[in-house]
């Protein structure tokens, strides 16, 4: 734990710091499904909640062999279709990211990719995957793009410099050539989130994509998981008191596959946020994994109950 967070905290799974009943999640229904598909990426972000780079081998790629039991698990449970998010690392950069869309695309998911829109992205192999893919599954596909701000200025400051133009160039190309499209930005910068989806508006109007600022599906905000500022613990009184509701969580829905570096097989963690942590860790099948979430990390305080944030559309 961090320094600047109180010590005495986020320690017992079912009791704060100041003797109250942590607040849990009990499990509601299966909305997203994530594919951590590897973290591996093209760059390094200043901020990157799961610390990918160029050479971050933490998870190992995802393989089709990797996924396709929790496509079946889910068709055994006759919970489908729902949501299949891709994450990373930059999902682009797996080899098998055109087999992996088109085995979710088959099952008659939908498909959500988070990618930075850059170089991995634009690859001939990459590009020619994706169109062909919309053509035969028209509209299932969902490529978030993350463009930290609406400035090259606040962009590059996060993912370096020139980030922002490459960006754009792949933006461009996703929506010219129809894929539905969306925006990931950050909320680390001063001003209000009025000025702030204003600013991504004007971008926006200006590069002609099909994406509402006003739309917080379209255009989502993210609060910043800053572990230099210390954090309220959430116990099962906070749910009356900030009128916030457990199955509005975003582990209430949610899990991750990821596979860890020498592991044999994949796990599924709690949440997108929540990757080194064992305590999050739910098991190695969807059944297992569908259990209570104690909200035992600063992240579950920060972004998700008072940030009032979710990873999925």
């Amino acid at each position: 734990m961090n320094a600047l967070i109180d010590p005495a905290k986020f320690k017992d799974p079912f009791v704060t710091a100041k003797g109250e009943t942590r607040a849990s999640v009990p499990w509601d229904h299966l909305k997203t499904l994530w594919l951590n598909t590897g973290s591996l990426c093209n760059i390094e972000c200043a901020n990157c909640y799961i610390e990918s780079s160029p050479t971050a081998d933490h998870f190992s790629y995802l393989r089709p062999s990797d996924v396709e039991p929790y496509l079946d698990e889910i068709d055994t449970m006759g919970i489908g279709p729902v949501e299949i998010g891709m994450t990373g690392g930059e999902p682009c950069m797996n080899p098998a990211f055109p087999k992996l869309c088109e085995m979710i695309l088959g099952r008659g998911h939908s498909l959500l990719v988070l990618t930075n829109a850059m170089k991995p992205m634009m690859r001939p192999r990459v590009q020619n995957a994706i169109l062909e893919l919309e053509k035969i599954y028209p509209g299932k596909m969902t490529f978030r793009a993350s463009l930290d701000h609406f400035s090259a200025k606040g962009h590059d400051e996060e993912r370096g410099a020139g980030s922002f133009d490459i960006a754009l160039i792949g933006l461009k190309w996703l929506s010219q050539n129809g894929i539905a499209l969306n925006i990931a930005g950050r909320s680390m910068f001063s001003e209000s989130e009025g000025a702030a989806r204003t600013g991504y508006a004007e971008l926006i109007q200006k590069q002609g994509w099909p994406i509402d600022a006003a739309n917080p599906a379209d255009l989502m905000l993210f609060p910043e998981m800053d572990d230099k500022v210390d954090v309220p613990e959430i116990t099962t009184d906070c749910w009356n008191i900030l009128n916030v509701h457990p199955e509005a969580m975003m582990c209430a829905n949610s899990r991750m596959v990821v596979k860890r570096k020498g592991a044999k097989a994949p796990t599924l963690l709690s949440c997108t946020l929540l990757w080194d942590d064992a305590q999050f860790e739910m098991g190695t099948t969807l059944k297992e994994s569908l259990t209570p979430v104690q909200l035992n990390h600063p992240h579950c305080a920060k972004f998700c109950v008072l940030g009032g944030a979710s990873c999925s559309a």
